[in-house]
């Protein structure tokens, strides 16, 4: 009985994580999977430990069974996290990477932001926080499509 609870749990736990969306925080490398994979690419810029609305968009959002569900397939998903708690700093190196793609992408410090872009790095459109349904957000991420 014991070995089948443990069987059962990692199949539980395997089949969850396989169904993950993948997140990045390394541009680069999401730019080469784009074109490999002929997706698109969202980039998001938030505070993950001061702003709320970036927090909201995560948890109502990007955390969602559905948008999880759908991005996996569809988007290169970037992380550009600008958190102000010390406990939560970047790596130097990643925060240089953080700073140079917020100097290109987000010039006016908007959080959260999300910049969606084609495989080649072109930005298609942008958007922020939204109160609505993660069918409703996608069909917006979507509607940015080229």
């Amino acid at each position: 009985m014991y070995r089948f609870l443990i069987i059962a749990l990692l199949f539980t736990f395997t089949s969850t994580t396989l169904e993950a969306q993948e997140w990045t925080t390394n541009f680069e490398k999401a730019k080469i999977n784009a074109a490999e994979q002929n997706r698109n690419i969202i980039l998001v810029f938030q505070g993950s430990d001061w702003c709320v609305p970036c927090i909201k968009l995560d948890r109502e959002i990007f955390n969602s069974e559905e948008f999880k569900s759908y991005s996996k397939d569809h988007f290169i998903m970037v992380q550009a996290d600008f958190p102000r708690k010390k406990k939560n700093q970047l790596v130097p190196e990643l925060q240089e990477q953080n700073n140079k793609l917020a100097e290109k992408y987000n010039k006016n410090g908007f959080f959260p932001f999300v910049v969606v872009m084609d495989k080649n790095g072109t930005v298609l459109g942008e958007t922020g926080y939204k109160k609505t349904t993660p069918s409703a957000y996608i069909k917006l991420l979507e509607s940015f499509k080229s």
